[in-house]
């Protein structure tokens, strides 16, 4: 006597295989026209985010001589994807929103930490 109910088991994991990966196919097609239709609004919140962190890190660093990961903890609830690294000998940090935009502030003797300029 042969057991088949092995080979419907197996057909079923596949079929329930085939359907999970269908979803999370449809999820990641859905995020992506989301993000691509609101494009220019999350374009101009990470530019405006990593400017700002740019500006309070290069302050925390170069104003107040803080160690840049210390500084990192003045970052804002919801900015945890802005990156932050330094340039010491321009005494410059540079925020990064990943794959989106960067933006540098550089400390410039008796006015503070000033933004590069934008080219928006």
């Amino acid at each position: 006597m042969v057991n088949r109910g092995g080979a419907k088991t197996a057909k079923k994991r596949s079929l329930a295989s085939r359907v999970t990966l269908g979803i999370l196919v449809l999820a990641v097609v859905a995020i992506a026209v989301v993000i691509w239709s609101n494009r220019t609004a999350v374009s101009g919140y990470a530019d405006v985010g990593s400017a700002y962190a740019a500006r309070v890190a290069c302050s925390c660093r170069f104003v107040a001589g803080r160690d840049l990961d210390d500084c990192t903890k003045d970052k804002l609830a919801g900015m945890e994807l802005v990156s932050l690294s330094e340039d010491v000998d321009a005494q410059s940090v540079t925020a990064t929103f990943a794959l989106v935009t960067s933006n540098t502030a550089t400390y410039r003797e008796g006015y503070g930490c000033v933004m590069e300029e934008w080219e928006g």
